[in-house]
């Protein structure tokens, strides 16, 4: 059996320079690619031009490509001697399901690498000049997922307001403009409602949207922007610099009008 290999490559928040030196060499020796949904063109572009592409996008709330067939694709053409790069948005194994698919490959006896990228809740911050920790807001972060499994219990919000409020963590909120009111409510329970938020639509794209509101503003602060997934949601005291900026140029605005 001629076995070739499989790499999962992280292709970063979607601006294609923030791609790593690594992951443009896995993208370029691949022989099939197999794409998410929220990878730019820009990026795939980099692919060799004998190269098979096939787009097997997943998205909440849209017809997906079932896992187990990907994970199907991916051992059969890495059987038949492929180089395969499963080429996934911001980070393979920061909700990108990195975990499932390396323990599927690792049972089917398939060589398999990993290629990290930048996380797009990294990615957020990072565009509004946010530090996701700070020695004087923040000692720690948390990368949360707003959409729970199917089946699955959704996280403790109550709970992880508590921790963010005691121990001062970041929140990094993935896939939560859906449940935003439902976990407003929960944090708002332990966090003030003055906590600083940030939403940013489509991080580090060109088209990227974002607004800085409070905890206790915030799910009436994403319907009105019409702020929709992909967005990321940042909670906590690092966001404030931001957010006085924000009022700072708002007042200056104000006094000039």
């Amino acid at each position: 059996m001629n076995t070739g290999k499989v790499t999962l490559v992280g292709a970063g928040p979607g601006d294609p320079e923030l791609l790593t030196l690594k992951a443009l060499k896995a993208i370029q020796s691949a022989t099939l690619l197999l794409v998410d949904d929220l990878v730019g063109r820009e990026v795939v572009a980099h692919a060799r031009k004998d190269a098979r592409v096939v787009y097997v996008g997943k998205r909440g709330g849209c017809k997906s490509t079932p896992q187990a067939f990907i994970e199907k694709l991916m051992v059969m053409a890495a059987r038949e001697g492929e180089s395969v790069v499963r080429l996934k948005g911001g980070d393979p194994f920061i909700f990108g399901r990195g975990g499932e698919e390396v323990e599927h490959l690792r049972e089917a006896g398939i060589h398999v690498e990993i290629v990290n990228g930048i996380t797009a809740g990294l990615a957020a911050a990072t565009s509004l000049g946010v530090p996701l920790t700070h020695r004087e807001h923040a000692q720690g972060v948390i990368f949360l997922t707003g959409h729970a499994q199917k089946g699955a219990q959704a996280p403790d919000w109550k709970s992880l307001a508590a921790a963010a409020r005691d121990a001062r963590l970041t929140l990094v909120i993935y896939m939560g403009v859906s449940s935003a009111s439902r976990i407003q409510d929960d944090l708002l329970s332990g966090l003030p409602a003055a906590t600083p938020v940030a939403v940013v639509q489509r991080a580090s794209l060109a088209d990227q949207r974002h607004a800085v509101t409070t905890l206790g503003e915030l799910a009436a602060t994403i319907e009105r922007e019409g702020l929709a997934s992909p967005s990321v949601i940042v909670v906590g005291d690092v966001v404030r610099g931001i957010a006085a900026a924000g009022a700072d140029l708002a007042e200056r605005r104000l006094a000039r009008a």
